[in-house]
């Protein structure tokens, strides 16, 4: 008691010391509150502020952010798209899709690890085995992608890529045992239908379509719907960073797919037409991972600014642009029957995101139609009688 009546010591002067005084005694309890940045960790103190390449998007208004999000978004994955088909267009380069991958997983390892050093909490917090099964999977969906390019045509593997929800759902009703409602059934039966009349028409007017190249391309689908569950869960499990993220699954899916093209032999062969083409190859390659691994960051802050919903919106519209310029830079046999195919997996994305957020989207009823034209018939009649 004689302590806490003399204390006169500076701690509890010092600004961030909180007094808590009781009635019935004389006793003093001094409790010391560190400041906001000693409690908060770096990671968890940028948490609040949305930084895309160095540029702290939170100084800005919504609009404002809105404009930047979406345009890199466009700029950075165009450019994506344009660079990835152009790769594929180099005469003899369509059999090292693999070699593509190694490299791509290359260059976003570097760009993860020059990331990392930028923030200052560089702590690995997802376990070494977490990081392998995201690795294997990252490795199945970008180089079975990759890939399905030497068979397919652009447009067809981007439709392929807009159709992520038929697996998912395959998968939560085998896996899960999940149960989805009328408008969840009509999205996938929409995109599954628009899936096979593009696929259709590609096989009937482009040259050089293969069955493989499906095949690749389902399967790719298959590993991204099992990916993106993966990855969200370790990194709310864990408070994992997102360069993290980038750097261990892409840094060991490097080394799957290294070891796989050395034990296969593709390795060599790849190397040696590389050499013979070193800007059309890997300048492209580093073009294309840079843009890639850019669009990304502004794809992960329109997510954390305006929602899933408008960022779903976005990348859907930026995917329709693709398939567009696609047509336009490069020389392919067109037929109207990619349009309407085309607008069927459109009409399905919307029924999907519309199923997610019933809440917030409200469309009319037929019943309420019908019930609303039946009262303005009445409401004529009975001023017509009048």
């Amino acid at each position: 008691e004689k302590q806490a009546e003399g204390n006169n010591s500076p701690e509890c002067s010092e600004p961030g010391t909180m007094d808590l005084k009781f009635t019935s005694s004389r006793k003093y309890i001094s409790i010391s509150v560190p400041s906001k940045s000693q409690a908060m960790s770096p990671h968890i103190k940028s948490i609040d502020d949305v930084v895309v390449l160095g540029m702290n998007l939170s100084k800005f208004s919504k609009p404002t952010q809105f404009f930047i999000c979406v345009s890199g978004v466009f700029m950075f994955y165009l450019i994506y798209g344009y660079l990835q088909e152009l790769i594929f267009s180099v005469e003899g380069f369509k059999p090292f899709g693999w070699y593509l991958t190694l490299v791509q997983f290359g260059f976003y390892s570097i760009f993860g690890l020059i990331e990392l050093q930028l923030i200052q909490d560089k702590r690995r917090r997802i376990p070494g085995k977490t990081y392998m099964i995201i690795a294997f999977l990252t490795v199945g969906t970008m180089g079975l992608s990759n890939t399905s390019l030497g068979y397919l045509n652009y447009p067809t593997q981007v439709i392929f890529k807009c159709c992520k929800l038929i697996p998912v759902m395959i998968g939560g009703v085998f896996i899960q045992g999940k149960r989805y409602n009328i408008v969840d059934v009509s999205a996938a039966l929409c995109m599954s239908l628009g899936l096979i009349w593009f696929t259709l028409a590609d096989s009937t007017v482009a040259p050089n379509f293969n069955l493989t190249g499906v095949i690749l391309i389902s399967l790719a689908l298959c590993a991204d719907a099992v990916i993106g569950n993966v990855q969200e869960k370790a990194m709310k499990l864990h408070n994992g960073s997102n360069s993290e993220m980038v750097l261990y699954s892409y840094s060991i899916g490097f080394v799957y797919i290294l070891f796989g093209l050395t034990c296969t032999s593709g390795l060599s062969p790849a190397v040696t037409f590389c050499s013979k083409h070193p800007v059309q190859t890997y300048g492209y390659a580093f073009l294309f991972s840079l843009t890639g691994y850019f669009g990304i960051s502004f794809v992960l802050a329109l997510i954390k600014i305006f929602g899933a919903l408008l960022a779903v919106t976005v990348t859907t519209g930026r995917k329709a642009m693709t398939i567009v310029l696609s047509f336009l830079f490069f020389a392919k046999p067109f037929t109207l029957q990619y349009v309407w195919s085309g607008l069927l997996v459109v009409l399905g994305i919307f029924l999907n995101v519309y199923s997610k957020n019933m809440d917030k989207i409200k469309l009319p009823s037929l019943l309420g139609l019908w019930k609303k034209s039946v009262e303005e018939r009445k409401s004529r009649t009975l001023s017509q009688t009048v």
